[in-house]
């Protein structure tokens, strides 16, 4: 999914002209999970100059675990696991992406996708 948002505080702002400043996190990315027994679910990300650790995927609002978007100067494609710290429903998911507000970091984010694994049909 394109989300094409910039998390930054206002004093910090990136110049750049593709991405929406949103502040502190994004709205809600929606995806549609065709299964209740979804399983082994990950996310990549596009991110833009990340300066930070901290920073947070939300999976239908709950922390993905460890560091979600490790710091990198330019443009870098990052692949993390759900882990047991989120799951999937069947029908609608919701994805945002939050700034941690305790450091003046400013970045942005391109496109994200989600993916996971389910059972074949018998």
């Amino acid at each position: 999914m394109y989300v094409g948002a910039q998390l930054a505080p206002e004093r910090r702002e990136l110049d750049l002209d593709w991405a929406e400043n949103v502040g502190d996190e994004t709205a809600a990315h929606e995806f549609e999970v065709p299964t209740d027994d979804a399983f082994d679910g990950y996310v990549g990300i596009q991110a833009f100059d990340v300066g930070a650790y901290g920073h947070e995927i939300l999976i239908n609002g709950d922390p993905m675990s460890g560091f979600d978007i490790p710091p990198n100067d330019g443009w870098q494609y990052w692949v993390d696991t759900f882990a047991d710290a989120v799951s999937l429903t069947e029908g609608t998911n919701a994805l945002r992406i939050a700034r941690d507000v305790d450091s003046d970091d400013a970045f942005a984010v391109g496109t994200v996708t989600v993916h996971w694994k389910e059972p074949e049909d018998a």
